[in-house]
């Protein structure tokens, strides 16, 4: 370690670990548990405490040495780094990231280029170089991250500035050390072409597309492709006359500010490379949607026969449009081809997330969330992509009420119903189309060679684009074969040609031709991915259908994919692609399924398939939580990916869960389907993580009264006591106590005369929780002690941590604090040895209570803070806004008014923007005694008047009188 000047020698292994661990959170408490972890993860030796403490008293000897003041000291739970932010490196690069900013915003590009140089020259390596830590390791990525970033803004400033020539030596070697970096990569190219260098800028785009599909699979960002294409055109927008390289740049800088309520979607699928023909169509699309009727929502409709690419049009018009749309694109599939289509509450809760809008806050009435989202398409210019829709009662609640935003939908039918709207019928292509689309795949040359043998075949698959694209890739895949060969082959099948004259029979009939070309093993694969019901399909369910090796069994995948019988449709958390079926394909490989595996093998590799998402769910969940805590598991058998690839699946497990959200509900809903109940019935109850978390509780409530119907019918009592249990634990969140109580008191009754301990404290637990809100407070806490017993034997710490905060809040009501100061403090202890951080924020909210109520305002202050990190740090907006509105009573009480003012209103922006208008009117009360106290009297009557005009509105009878006292008591002192 160094101050610049002075280098202090660290041992190596402990020391620079603990030391690192307190320079991350300068000037904030630091527990003893954490340093543990941080340096011996989750195997630390017994004495591990007193050498936490031994490097803590070595370290502070070196500190002494340096000149600047740093010191540690002893703050429980653990020790606090106390010395200036203006001595820390880091501090300094993130002042002048943002001083750059400014500069920006003011057009100043040279100052804002120079200040970010600064910046950058305060680095010395990567983040916390030598310092072994997995625990450390996420913080130091983030970290090295936030350097590149600056360092890609800088070279975007100086670019625009004229220092090509100067940039080209390092930005060569920032792109030999990330390759995968696609803005050092395109501003290498676009250095280079200003340089005079086009051949040399191409092939450093060559390199990389050949790098992303090495790796990846991927092809580069459409960002990328575009400046190749603008390269060999010679695009004079790329000189320096033009303002993008500053408006970048800017755009670069304002995302190292706080991640905004509101979020900018972008989820159009990518658009096709080698699209072919249809100009014709595209042009009156997206002349209709730029220059159509400016008073009214523009939709457009392209309607056609399955196979005939009315979804590749589709999203190939909206990529070209979607510079006229600002705010950005919505996308979904809903699917009315398929046996269940989308239901519409699913995908206004998916278009509302994907607006900012946090789970909690979605409304769970459909005709709530329709509002909602029409309010937040009020003000935008949105396109909204709405591909296989049935009819127009299935789309109209779809379509929002702005004139700024247009619609791009795809259908089987003419959905004429729409006023408005441009309909455009999607036929089959045309010989000239037909022959570009097959010249592009397999080379012009091999169909000028054979150009009447390259018009028999177009004709013999009726101009079909999916057929052509199939016949096209097997061509393609055999160099040898002659296309005059090709049509011998469709010439000699007679009822093939019938068929071609008949809708989906010309699919079928077409997608034959390449499975017969597969090999065995790849065909199988084919087949069986027809079994699972999954949105996108992962790389590893390959390894699962083969009960065989997971990398060997993707590159069967990746045979499909270059058959064409597969699309690749993204990446997954672990950094594999994920595939999809095209409809049609899907059916196909379900029919030759059902032609060639027997039942017995089907149900087999079905049980494998679950058992797999089983399995990975449980580990989510235990990564959570830190163990198998409050939550039941079965017998059913599992089956297991390799550690390594596991752990990269669930780098953020609540983030792959809610990834696979669709995929983990179609899993309990067939395993229910085909019997397996006790897979089913513990599928559902550890996805309950997920279901609680994101407030997801339609999904909730499909998956278990699937499962539950399961357990009944095999007999399953454990598996329909937790069901129920759990059931019990949704409508107690929904606030429901009169569904709640029945399920909970069944449950509980089954878990007794099964002897089942663990399950018998969920259900008293939760029956706790409902006499408590019911207002029975003694039945409460005899249940809360019933529950506190049984997690105690069963060792279910997040259970015991549970009971004890809500003992506490019972005890807070009967303003015995000492006693809930004590219990909570022994929850606090409980929660931090599992490392939930979500259960640790709830206990230190309610410790920041206790405090509050005693005046203890530095501790309450204290603990409010710790809540606020936590919340921040797992992206919980509302949590966030609980926690400021606590911080606002702390710093009212204490007298300063200005700072209180502050903090409740961040709480009421966030509480209004995520439309919690009830929470927002609760803020609004305390802001409005706040403004009282510090003189403002007017302005805190009128807010108190509104807060009061929303109880009324939502009949909140306790709040409505509190807001009548609290303007009395303001209308008194007017």
């Amino acid at each position: 370690m160094h101050d610049g000047e002075t280098s202090l020698p660290l041992a190596p292994g402990r020391q620079p670990i603990i030391l690192g661990a307190l320079l991350l959170e300068v000037n904030r408490t630091v527990s003893t548990e954490h340093l543990i972890d941080a340096v011996w993860d989750d195997d630390p030796p017994p004495s591990a405490r007193g050498q936490v403490q031994i490097c803590i008293s070595a370290l502070r000897r070196l500190l002494a040495l340096l000149p600047v003041g740093a010191e540690i000291i002893r703050r429980a739970p653990g020790y606090l780094l106390r010395m200036s932010p203006e001595d820390l490196d880091h501090y300094c690069f993130e002042q002048m990231v943002q001083d750059a900013q400014q500069l920006v915003q003011k057009n100043d590009a040279i100052t804002a280029a120079a200040t970010l140089r600064r910046a950058l020259s305060l680095w010395r390596g990567k983040a916390l170089g030598g310092v072994v830590s997995r625990l450390l390791e996420s913080k130091a990525l983030r970290l090295d991250e936030s350097r590149l970033a600056a360092q890609e803004t800088c070279i975007d400033l100086e670019l625009s500035v004229g220092r090509h020539h100067e940039l080209i030596g390092e930005l060569t070697d920032l792109v030999e050390r990330n390759p995968l970096r696609e803005r050092l990569r395109g501003q290498l190219m676009l250095a280079l072409h200003r340089s005079g260098r086009q051949a040399e800028a191409l092939e450093v785009y060559r390199a990389g597309r050949a790098h992303l599909i090495d790796e990846l699979g991927l092809e580069p960002a459409e960002e990328l492709r575009k400046l190749e294409s603008a390269i060999l055109l010679g695009d004079d927008s790329l000189m320096l006359d033009t303002p993008s390289p500053v408006a970048q740049a800017t755009a670069a800088l304002a995302g190292t500010s706080p991640m905004p309520l509101t979020v900018t979607p972008h989820q159009l699928p990518a658009d096709t490379h080698d699209f072919t023909g249809r100009r014709d169509l595209v042009g009156k699309a997206e002349e209709f949607l730029r220059t159509g009727d400016a008073a009214a929502v523009r939709i457009v409709v392209l309607s056609g026969k399955p196979g005939v690419g009315k979804s590749c049009l589709a999203v190939h018009v909206a990529h070209r449009l979607a510079s006229d749309f600002a705010d950005g694109q919505l996308y979904r599939d809903l699917r009315s081809s398929q046996l269940e289509a989308m239901p519409l509450a699913d995908t206004l809760g998916t278009f509302l997330r994907s607006l900012g809008i946090p789970g909690p806050a979605v409304p769970s009435e459909a005709d709530e969330r329709i509002s909602m989202y029409r309010s937040l398409l009020a003000d935008r210019r949105m396109l909204v992509v709405l591909e296989d829709v049935a009819g127009e009662n299935q789309v109209m609640p779809l379509l929002p009420g702005s004139a700024g935003c247009s619609v791009i939908i795809t259908s089987r039918s003419r959905l004429t119903g729409l006023p408005g709207a441009l309909q455009l019928d999607v036929d089959v292509m045309d010989q000239e189309q037909s022959l570009e689309l097959i010249g592009k795949v397999i080379g012009a040359d091999r169909v000028a060679a054979e150009p009447e043998a390259a018009v028999a075949l177009t004709k013999v698959v009726g101009g079909l684009p999916l057929a052509l694209r199939i016949l096209a890739a097997r061509l393609a895949a055999r160099p040898h074969w002659s296309l005059a060969s090709m049509v011998g082959r469709l010439s000699d099948e007679w009822h093939r040609l019938d068929e071609l004259a008949y809708g989906e029979m010309i699919v079928r009939q077409s997608l034959s031709l390449t499975y017969d070309g597969m090999d065995d093993t790849t065909r199988r694969v084919f087949r069986l991915l027809g079994l699972a019901e999954v949105e996108a399909i992962p790389a590893w369910l390959a390894a699962v259908l083969l009960d065989g090796d997971v990398q060997r069994s993707m590159d069967r995948l990746e045979q499909l994919v270059d058959d064409q019988m597969l699309d690749v449709s993204g990446v997954d958390a672990g950094g594999d692609p994920r595939y999809r079926f095209h409809g049609l394909i899907r059916v196909f490989a379900r029919e030759r399924l059902h032609e060639r595996e027997t039942r017995e093998t089907m149900l087999a590799v079905l049980g494998r398939v679950v058992g797999c998402w089983l399995d990975i769910a449980a580990e989510a969940h235990r990564r959570l939580h830190g163990g198998d805590y409050t939550v039941l598991h079965g017998s059913a058998p599992r089956w297991k990916l390799p550690q390594e690839h596991l752990d990269r699946l669930l780098a953020s497990p609540l983030n792959w869960l809610d990834s696979e959200r669709a995929n983990l509900c179609a899993a309990v809903l067939q395993a229910g389907e085909h019997g397996m109940d006790e897979a089913c019935w513990d599928l559902a109850v550890t996805l309950v993580t997920l279901f609680e978390t994101r407030s997801y509780f339609e999904d909730w409530q499909r998956t278990h009264e699937q499962a539950l119907g399961a357990a009944r019918n095999a007999g399953n009592r454990r598996g329909m006591a937790a069901l129920m249990c759990s059931l019990g634990s949704m409508h107690l969140n929904q606030r429901r106590p009169s569904l709640a109580l029945p399920l909970l008191e069944s449950a509980r009754t089954h878990f007794h005369e099964i002897g089942e301990i663990h399950g018998g404290a969920l259900a008293a637990r939760n029956l706790a929780m409902l006499h408590y809100r019911q207002g029975a407070l003694e039945k409460a806490a005899g249940l809360y002690d019933t529950a506190l017993t049984g997690f105690g034997e069963v060792g279910d710490l997040v259970g015991e941590a549970h009971v004890l905060a809500n003992t506490a809040q019972i005890e807070l009501d009967r303003r015995e604090y000492g006693e809930a100061e004590s219990r909570l403090d022994r929850a606090l202890k409980i929660a931090e040895r599992t490392g939930s951080t979500r259960v640790q924020a709830q206990v230190l909210h309610k410790l920041g209570k206790v405090h509050l109520l005693n005046e203890d305002f530095e501790r309450a202050e204290q603990m409010e803070r710790a809540v606020l990190r936590m919340v921040r740090d797992n992206s919980d907006v509302i949590g966030e806004s609980y926690a400021l509105h606590n911080l606002g009573l702390v710093y009212g009480r204490r007298g300063s008014f200005d700072l209180s003012e502050r903090t409740l209103r961040q709480a009421l922006e966030i509480r209004e923007s995520v439309m919690d208008h009830l929470g927002a009117s609760q803020v609004r009360l305390d802001l409005a005694e706040v403004l009282a106290a510090r003189g403002d009297v007017v302005q805190a009557v009128e807010i108190a008047e509104k807060a009061l005009a929303m109880f009324q509105e939502r009949q909140a009878e306790q709040w409505s009188r509190r807001a009548d006292e609290i303007l009395a008591a303001l209308l008194d002192r007017r």
